[in-house]
């Protein structure tokens, strides 16, 4: 389909598409300006449809159309009384292979323009953590907090988008919108937050089930508690219910209650996860159900985990996932993975950190046994996993909120997503095996060995180095045209080298000790991950901006490096 945007006057601007009967148009508007009136026409082969009208001016109001025929739709709109922050259209009958098509995108909300990006972005508008993560009668589901109408994060929306292999994605339509008082200003009061989903049974299969945390700053007396909702046609949700109204009682808990995550536990019986803070740190909070649906009869059955470290506040968007075995196997282990609100590494200078904390969980209890960082880099916050079959795997966004400033734009991505194998006292984080299908030509398997500077083409790579010895010295450079970027090992530990020039000392994103042999180093428009012997090192880092690194140089002795252009 050709979509078709463009002015016709000074003023008045339209969008056409050829687009079939039954298709679905998501609109969003305002005014211009206060007392004004936004309005905007739709046609299908000259005959009129609809002229969604609004008197909104703060913030852009939501609307859908039906097209009961086929044929040349046309919206045009006056862009002096009238502002068009996101138009698009798609047929749910079919959306789930085709996705959305976007008519049109407000300059404020386009993404950035990633020749030949392999990490998933939003279609348009902000992005951070991931939520949902799953996948429901065959397909991969990410669900992910959005907001539609800026680069700059704001009242909280669901997005989403389907996949075969987790890592090629399709987006559909908005999934979970804000209440409507929340959506009436732009002042991010609060939103649809984080949270999970789960399958349940209903009359054509399973049903999609979310929970999330809704936040509404300064309520009186929860600013977050937790709903729910159904989704029957997985495109869009249902009406939302309160599962959760309050926090737990006598517990000193701060206001901080939020980002569910439900799973089934050893005992078969849903449970669910809460991420909150008491006067000694960061807790995590479990809940249980016995409820099929998970709909109702939520009982709170106590605190499972504290944490205190690095000086941070709330544990944030926790995950529990068995590894290494099926989960009424009593001898299974499980493993919880959180975020660290607000902490700091002393010796790095590393802020957000993400624990993964190892143990046996019997469906009440959760007894650790040992604990690891989940990223040296710290740009993989939010992780959440499911079981993919026998396996688990997670996502993570590609960002940290050291970084972010509400005064500036900032667009950001998803990381690969990634296994979680157990290895004896370690959890190892590889890419899943479909990123290697990404592989589209290789580029250099002899010059980058030979120490030669190898060309990168547009950035988009993933570099494989096998070490003679385990902890052999290197480093690799990368000439990038607005960041101090690399990979060095040597006796301090393996780092991701990076420095964005803004005049202060940046962290040290160093896994210390690590001595690896093996390495896949993955690069593009925004970003790099290292994923060392397997995953047992894993560091992952936001490059500001979407300038490609141009060329790499490897200084140190290695048996073999190769270099794979990558391509979705």
């Amino acid at each position: 389909m050709t979509v078709q945007t463009r002015p016709v006057s000074s003023a008045l601007e339209i969008a056409e598409a050829e687009l079939p009967a039954g298709t679905v148009l998501h609109l969003w508007l305002k005014a211009r300006t206060a007392g004004g009136e936004a309005k905007l026409l739709v046609t299908v082969d000259r005959g009129h449809v609809a002229d969604p009208t609004t008197r909104r001016a703060e913030e852009f109001e939501f609307f859908t159309v039906t097209l009961g025929t086929g044929g040349r739709t046309v919206l045009v709109y006056d862009a002096e009384t009238t502002a068009l922050s996101v138009a698009y259209a798609f047929h749910p009958q079919t959306v789930l292979e085709e996705g959305i098509r976007v008519l049109h995108h407000d300059v404020r909300t386009a993404p950035p323009e990633v020749a030949g990006g392999y990490h998933f972005r939003p279609p348009f508008g902000w992005m951070n953590d991931p939520n949902g993560f799953g996948r429901f009668k065959g397909l991969g589901h990410l669900f992910y907090q959005h907001y539609p109408h800026g680069l700059r994060w704001n009242t909280m929306h669901w997005g989403h988008a389907v996949s075969k292999d987790l890592v090629r994605w399709t987006h559909l339509p908005m999934f979970l919108f804000p209440a409507d008082h929340l959506s009436e200003t732009d002042d991010g009061r609060g939103g649809a937050f984080s949270g999970s989903a789960i399958p349940v049974s209903g009359p054509d299969g399973d049903d999609i089930r979310v929970f999330y945390t809704e936040h509404v700053r300064d309520r009186e007396p929860e600013e977050q508690i937790q709903l729910s909702a159904l989704s029957r046609d997985g495109i869009i949700a249902g009406r939302s219910e309160v599962v959760l109204p309050v926090r737990p009682e006598d517990l000193n808990l701060t206001k901080d209650f939020r980002d569910p995550y439900v799973f089934k536990g050893p005992d078969g019986r849903w449970k669910m996860l809460l991420g909150s803070r008491d006067r000694s740190g960061g807790v995590v909070l479990l809940y249980e159900t016995a409820d099929l649906q998970g709909a109702t009869g939520w009982t709170f059955l106590g605190i499972i985990h504290r944490e205190d470290g690095f000086g941070m506040t709330a544990a944030e968007c926790p995950c529990m996932v068995p590894v290494g075995g099926k989960p009424e196997d009593p001898d299974t282990r499980w493993a919880l993975i959180f975020g660290l609100l607000t902490s700091r590494d002393p010796a790095t200078g590393r802020r957000n950190l993400t624990s993964i904390t190892v143990g046996r969980f019997d469906g009440r209890a959760f007894m650790a046994e040992f604990e690891q960082e989940l990223d040296f880099g710290s740009d993989a916050y939010a992780f959440q996993a499911f079981v993919d079959g026998n396996e688990p795997v997670g996502i993570a966004w590609l960002a940290n909120w050291t970084d972010f400033s509400k005064k500036d734009d900032f667009p950001t991505a998803l990381t690969l997503p990634r296994r979680l194998l157990l290895d004896g006292d370690a959890v190892l984080t590889p890419p899943v095996v479909a990123v290697e299908s990404l592989r589209h030509r290789l580029l250099d398997e002899t010059a980058l060995a030979a120490g030669e500077t190898v060309p990168l083409e547009n950035g988009a790579v993933e570099i494989v180095l096998a070490l003679p010895k385990p902890g052999a010295a290197f480093e690799l450079a990368f000439e990038h045209p607005d960041t101090k970027l690399g990979v060095r090992l040597d006796s301090d530990g393996l780092a991701i080298v990076f420095d964005a020039g803004t005049g202060k000392p940046p962290p040290r994103y160093l896994a210390s000790g690590a001595r690896p042999s093996q390495l896949r180093i993955f690069l593009d428009a925004g970003s790099i991950e290292v994923f060392a012997d397997n995953g047992r090192w894993t560091g992952t880092k936001r490059i500001p901006g979407f300038a490609a690194a141009r060329s790499a140089r490897l200084t140190g002795a290695v048996m073999g490096a190769k270099i794979w252009q990558i391509k979705l």
